[in-house]
């Protein structure tokens, strides 16, 4: 036992006898008071708990009606939001939105006929096949082709042979009224030719007979007899075409008579090809219109398919 044991009894006894003892109303009291302070913390927790769950509900039933406010005394907290570099992610053109690639003009891409197809090439060599056949039912007798001859009428001197490469021509002899009895005499006659131009400049060499024509309105032929000539418009055959019309003095069997006759030519152009149709009639007799166009068509279908 330790020696101050008693020392500290002896303290602890005459300490406890200084003290007065509370009565039993004083203790009475203050157990009073200590339970209505743990009422009242309860009664706090109790009020923290039902406005908690209350504050849940609202955020619950807030769910489809959009966000909710946080409350006006309480501080929003601050966010420090650190930049974040954003590298973009190569976009590789889709072949709707690329861009279109553009072939300069001039070239052989480009180049298109109103048809929006790829021009004609230029041949060269003209075969059989590139002339067009005539119906049978309107045919006097069988083509011939001709080695030498004009594909043009003398048009006061002008020169139009500069810009062609290779020639060749045929002459057609048909009737106007189909069916006609074997042994009758032709209605009229072509000089049908078909030339190939160097390329690029056919259309060089229609508008230089346009320009002979305008320059020759009238001429006299060897007999004596004057022409009178003109462009008509061409129509729509081939990527160009011109017309022209002859008017002379009407003659039959060496003589003439009254009236005039008409000769209608057409050079019509398909890419470095030119197609001359000379309706050169027959004792007398006047081109046909119709007929004419009707060979046209005729002549525009064989180059074509002879190109292609």
């Amino acid at each position: 036992m330790s020696p101050n044991l008693p020392d500290f009894y002896r303290s602890l006894a005459t300490d406890a006898d200084g003290r007065a003892l509370d009565g039993p109303d004083v203790l009475r009291r203050r157990a009073d008071r200590r339970a209505r302070v743990r009422m009242a913390v309860a009664a706090s927790v109790v009020a923290l708990l039902v406005a908690g769950t209350a504050t849940g509900t609202r955020l619950v039933l807030a769910s489809d009606e959009g966000p909710v406010a946080p409350p006006a005394d309480t501080p929003a907290p601050a966010v420090t939001e650190s930049p974040v570099p954003v590298t973009p992610s190569p976009v590789t053109p889709s072949p709707a939105t690329s861009p279109s690639r553009v072939t300069p003009a001039g070239t052989p891409s480009a180049a298109r006929t109103t048809a929006g197809t790829r021009p004609p090439r230029t041949p060269t060599s003209i075969p059989d096949r590139a002339f067009f056949v005539q119906p049978a039912a309107t045919t006097a007798m069988a083509p011939v082709f001709t080695p030498d001859g004009n594909v043009l009428p003398d048009l006061c001197g002008a020169d139009l042979d500069g810009g062609v490469v290779r020639s060749r021509s045929r002459a057609l002899f048909y009737h106007l009224t189909p069916n006609q009895p074997e042994g009758t005499v032709p209605y009229g006659s072509y000089r049908h030719s078909i030339t190939i131009h160097r390329p690029g400049r056919a259309d060089d060499w229609m508008a230089e007979l346009r320009r002979a024509v305008r320059n020759c309105p009238q001429q006299e032929s060897g007999d004596g007899r004057a022409s009178r000539l003109r462009l008509l418009p061409g129509g729509d055959f081939g990527d160009e075409a011109v017309l022209i019309e002859i008017r002379e003095p009407a003659f039959a069997g060496g003589e003439p008579v009254d009236g005039e006759s008409i000769r209608l030519i057409r050079a019509i152009r398909t890419g470095d090809v030119v197609t001359v149709l000379w309706e050169m009639g027959w004792e007398g007799t006047s081109s046909d219109r119709r007929q004419v166009d009707d060979y046209s068509r005729r002549a525009v279908r064989a180059v074509s398919d002879w190109l292609d």
